[in-house]
């Protein structure tokens, strides 16, 4: 049928010392028009908030080479996976299941942002890269 999405078919489950290191960030997108009396027309996109994960910590050598390597599996973005927030349950961490069959803070993402890294002395920051809702 025209118009409908396929549902995403997340491959994978992003390992549990990365999901750590990655911190949420909410956005409620909307369209906005100025106009020349200086009011503002606002209509939201969606009725839920849409959720992204940012790259919150930087990286030792051993965590840099685990997200390198399920990043490029993972086609730099085109491939969506399994995520899991470890501060959606209690105790911090408990929720995380390789197999990917625990729906307790789930999503599925896709990476967003190019690889682009700067090293210090001993850890790596990555600046853009983001894992972004998709289902």
């Amino acid at each position: 049928m025209p118009g409908s999405l396929q549902t995403a078919a997340p491959n994978g489950v992003l390992p549990q010392n990365l999901c750590t290191a990655f911190a949420e960030e909410r956005a409620l997108l909307q369209l906005q028009s100025g106009y020349h009396d200086g009011t503002i027309h606002r209509s939201q996109l969606a009725q839920i908030s849409r959720r992204t994960f940012k790259l919150a910590k930087r990286l030792t050598a051993t965590d840099l080479a685990t997200l390198k390597s399920f990043f490029d599996a993972r086609q730099g973005g085109l491939v969506p996976f399994l995520f899991y927030n470890p501060w959606d349950a209690t105790p911090v961490g408990s929720n995380y299941d390789p197999t990917g069959n625990s729906t307790t803070g789930r999503y599925t993402v896709v990476f967003r942002g190019g690889w682009q890294q700067s090293t210090g002395f001993t850890r790596t920051s990555i600046q853009q890269i983001e894992l972004v809702e998709v289902a």
